[in-house]
């Protein structure tokens, strides 16, 4: 398998265990407040990835950075985007709020190529706008509805802010994953995280059950895989490229929001689904597979 495959496998791959990740944060927030399900999802997370870096004979000697400016920001921003990521889930449901989030890889095209020097093809540019198109035909029926509420327009705006940190935060793994370890730049941010979510232990923490604990430890667990395999998929593919195949991960959202909470999605998913699905083939075929048929 080329690099260029296997860096499109690691995303579409990360983005399934984002998905069962989200469920299981879906499932807490009911009970558990923002910065508790922060704190085990980060920390648990640790576990995955020192497991990785022992696998890979780079614990600790992996842990050495040339770039702790780098990784602070990486963290700091990252760490905004998951407190927002999960607070909207409080708001919406599953397909709503992980959409709006996903609005981050059409921003993240266009910041490559403005601070990596990424050249943003156009055969990227139809499969971003095709990903958009679909986003926005899913997103827009809801927030035109009558029937809207300000928990819902909430959800929305705190997701809005999350896209855009998402977005300078993967720009930032991008850059960091030329010249460092992939497993030290998911590790330092999941510490960060972790330390950040145990912060607000002061605001009041609730007493899980041994079921939410098990949810909230399987969080970090599919996190912590799930962001192994995104930063490893930046070590070997451009930012711009992969992000079209971001939006496959709303798939994988609609899905879960049925299977596991009863939200059925409406007749907009119909006209969406392709758009979405259609975008990420389109790279795959222009500018990954395609050039590894033999002839």
């Amino acid at each position: 398998m080329s690099q260029s495959n296997l860096a499109i496998a690691l995303r579409v791959l990360s983005g399934i265990l984002f998905a069962g990740m989200v469920v299981c944060v879906k499932l807490a927030t009911s009970d558990a407040p923002t910065g508790q399900i922060v704190f085990f999802r980060s920390f648990f997370a640790l576990l995955p990835l020192v497991a990785y870096l022992m696998f890979t004979r780079e614990f600790p000697s992996g842990l050495y950075t040339k770039k702790p400016f780098g990784h602070l920001m990486r963290c700091l921003t990252g760490c905004a985007a998951m407190f927002g990521s999960f607070a909207s889930l409080a708001y919406l449901p599953v397909a709503e709020a992980y959409i709006i989030s996903y609005l981050s890889p059409a921003l993240v095209a266009v910041l490559a190529g403005m601070f990596l020097g990424e050249t943003v093809t156009g055969s990227r540019w139809i499969g971003i706008c095709m990903g958009i198109a679909g986003t926005v035909v899913l997103v827009v029926p809801e927030m035109t509805a009558p029937e809207i509420d300000e928990n819902y327009l909430t959800g929305v705006a705190i997701g809005i802010i999350t896209a855009v940190l998402t977005a300078f935060a993967v720009i930032q793994i991008r850059n960091l994953a030329k010249s460092e370890n992939a497993g030290a730049i998911a590790f330092y941010f999941a510490l960060t995280c972790a330390v950040a979510g145990l912060l607000t232990l002061p605001l009041g923490w609730s007493s899980p059950s041994l079921y939410e604990l098990a949810v909230l430890i399987l969080a970090g667990i599919f996190g912590g895989f799930a962001h192994i395999a995104m930063t490893l998929s930046f070590k070997y593919e451009e930012a711009s490229k992969l992000a079209p195949f971001d939006y496959l991960a709303l798939i994988w959202a609609v899905a879960a929001g049925f299977l596991f909470f009863g939200e059925i999605p409406g007749l907009s998913a119909v006209f969406a689904v392709p758009l979405i699905v259609g975008g990420a083939v389109l790279v795959a075929f222009r500018d990954g597979f395609r050039r590894h048929i033999p002839r």
